[in-house]
């Protein structure tokens, strides 16, 4: 059993399970009943989104110095009570079920679910 870090609306994986979208809003223009079947998300979790402020400066990350700025004040975001409990939660899930969390962002170093992965690491998850 393993989480897998994923990027949205990329072709699943055989055994990835579940996939939880972890973005801040739902994908513009399609219609909910067809998330799943885009290879989108299956549950949306924006519990472990970054809030709006923060992600208007990570568009706004013109170097790395910006981009290690916003890794910084995600991590502070999910050091908060309801965020830390469902990193515990995935933690834990990902040593009993496969599932998979992800997000839109092409590029993985410079998006939330890097951090994202190290900190399930961090928390003891098993990754596939």
């Amino acid at each position: 059993m393993a989480v897998r870090i994923v990027r949205l609306g990329a072709e699943r994986t055989a055994g990835e399970g579940l996939r939880i979208g972890t973005v801040r809003r739902p994908p513009r223009g399609v219609p909910k009943s067809e998330f799943a079947s885009r290879d989108l998300y299956d549950v949306w979790l924006p519990n472990l989104a970054p809030s709006e402020a923060l992600l208007k400066a990570a568009r706004a990350a013109a170097d790395e110095r910006a981009v290690r700025s916003f890794f910084r004040r995600y991590r502070a975001e999910m050091r908060q009570p309801d965020s830390s409990r469902v990193l515990d939660l995935l933690a834990a899930l990902s040593r009993s079920a496969d599932f998979s969390v992800g997000c839109y962002c092409e590029d993985e170093r410079r998006c939330h679910r890097s951090v994202l992965r190290e900190l399930l690491a961090e928390r003891g998850a098993e990754f596939a």
